[in-house]
């Protein structure tokens, strides 16, 4: 089986990589606004949630790789941006804040910045 790296990968489609993270954002925010809808303490509140937590963790471990292209200074911001939001999804998982407004607010500037 052939496995690709994350910069093969950029290297071959940087516009269809974009497309996806953003595609992954897009639905984190449809995830979330329908947890809004049922409530923040249903089932699809914790699925919206999780699906974010893992969607951040997999940019974070890009983002930190020595293999990232992007320039320093933006991935360092991009990196404090996902450490807020798992911050923020943590609080909301646990009760202390209803905030998902927040979240999907910071998701949707992210994604707009992908297209």
């Amino acid at each position: 089986m052939y496995q690709s790296s994350y910069t093969e990968v950029l290297e071959n489609a940087p516009q269809t990589v974009r497309a996806n993270e953003r595609a992954a954002i897009l639905q984190s925010i449809r995830l979330l606004e329908r947890a809004e809808e049922v409530g923040l303490d249903s089932r699809e509140a914790i699925e919206a949630l999780l699906f974010l937590r893992r969607l951040w963790e997999f940019f974070l471990v890009h983002l930190a790789s020595d293999e990232s292209r992007l320039p320093e200074k933006l991935r360092a911001d991009l990196i404090s941006v996902g450490l807020s939001i798992l911050r923020e999804a943590e609080r909301v998982k646990d009760g202390e804040t209803e905030a998902i407004g927040a979240l999907k607010e910071i998701s949707q500037i992210i994604a707009d910045g992908l297209s």
